[in-house]
C-alpha cells in the first residue's frame, strides 16, 4: 500500500458505494464495539493485509504517544471516532474543554463512565459548536471513516474555526489506501464497510484537496500531522521548513 491509491484483488472483497456521497456508506454502529469491549481483533483491509487494532491503547488512559496530540490541543477541542474517551479524559485533567463524537453506544457509555461527554452521532451529522471548535482529533485511524478521507476532511474543516486545527494520526504506510475493510474477531468476520488508511506521502495531497493545508508531521513510534485551513500563512512543510518533531504550534 505504498502508491496514491492501491487496489484491491478482484473477489477478496466486495466493493461499496461509488462514492458519490460523502456520507454513504459510513460506519454502521457497533463495528468496532467487539474491540470496544477489549477482545483482540484485527481489522481486515479487502483481504490485502489485517492490522492489528490497538484495543489495550483505546482503553487506556492517554499514554506518552499521545502527548503530542494533547500539547496541540489549547482550546476546545472535538474528538472524532473518541472511542472509550482517554483523550477526552486528558484533555478535561487539563483544563480543555472537550465533546467526543461516536457512533458506538458502547464507546458512549465507556466515554461518561469516565466522567467525559460524547454524543452518539455520526460525524457527518450536524454537531454543536460548528465553525468553533479550536481543534479537530482523527485519531487511531478514524481518518479512515467512511472511506473517503478527503470528504470527511472536508467535513473536519467545517467544524473548527479559521485559525483551528486538525490531528491526525497518520498510518505507518505512505501512501493513500480505500476499499471495504471488516473487523475480524474471535468469532469470525464483521460485515464489510469502507475504510481507508493514509500515510505521510499522501496526507499534503488529501489535505489540499479538503481545503486545508499540511503545517507539521510529527514522526516518532506514531506518526501525525497537522492540518490547519488553507489561505493562512504559508505551511511550515511547503515553504521546505523542516517538520516539527515535537509538538504543534498554537
Amino acid at each position: 500500500m505504498t502508491g496514491r491509491y492501491a487496489s484491491v484483488p478482484d473477489g477478496s472483497a466486495p466493493a461499496i458505494g461509488n462514492g458519490s456521497n460523502p456520507a454513504a456508506g459510513a460506519c454502521p454502529t457497533g463495528l468496532f464495539d467487539t474491540a470496544l469491549a477489549g477482545t483482540r481483533c484485527r481489522l481486515d483491509l479487502g483481504g490485502v493485509s489485517a492490522d492489528r487494532l490497538r484495543t489495550r491503547r483505546w482503553r487506556a488512559a492517554a499514554a506518552r504517544s499521545d502527548r503530542w496530540l494533547l500539547d496541540g490541543c489549547a482550546g476546545p477541542t472535538v474528538d472524532l471516532g473518541c472511542g472509550p474517551g482517554r483523550l477526552l479524559t486528558a484533555l478535561i485533567e487539563r483544563g480543555v474543554p472537550a465533546l467526543g463524537v461516536d457512533t458506538s453506544a458502547l464507546a458512549v457509555r465507556m466515554c461518561t463512565r469516565r466522567g467525559a461527554v460524547a454524543l452518539r452521532r455520526d460525524v457527518f451529522d450536524t454537531l454543536p459548536g460548528e465553525g468553533r471548535w479550536h481543534h479537530a482529533l482523527l485519531v487511531d485511524g478514524n481518518v479512515g471513516i467512511g472511506g473517503n478521507p478527503v470528504a470527511l476532511l472536508r467535513r473536519t474543516r467545517l467544524l473548527i474555526d479559521p485559525t483551528g486545527s486538525v490531528l491526525v494520526e497518520l498510518s505507518g504506510e505512505r501512501g493513500l489506501w480505500r476499499g471495504p475493510a471488516r473487523v475480524l474477531g474471535p468469532d469470525g468476520a464483521g460485515a464489510w464497510f469502507p475504510w481507508a488508511t493514509v500515510g505521510a506521502a499522501a496526507i499534503g495531497d488529501v489535505a489540499g484537496e479538503a481545503g486545508l493545508r499540511l503545517c507539521r508531521i510529527h514522526r516518532r513510534r506514531r506518526v501525525f500531522a497537522e492540518l490547519r485551513p488553507a489561505g493562512g500563512s504559508g505551511s511550515d512543510l511547503a515553504a521546505g521548513r523542516p517538520a516539527n518533531r515535537n509538538r504543534p504550534g498554537h
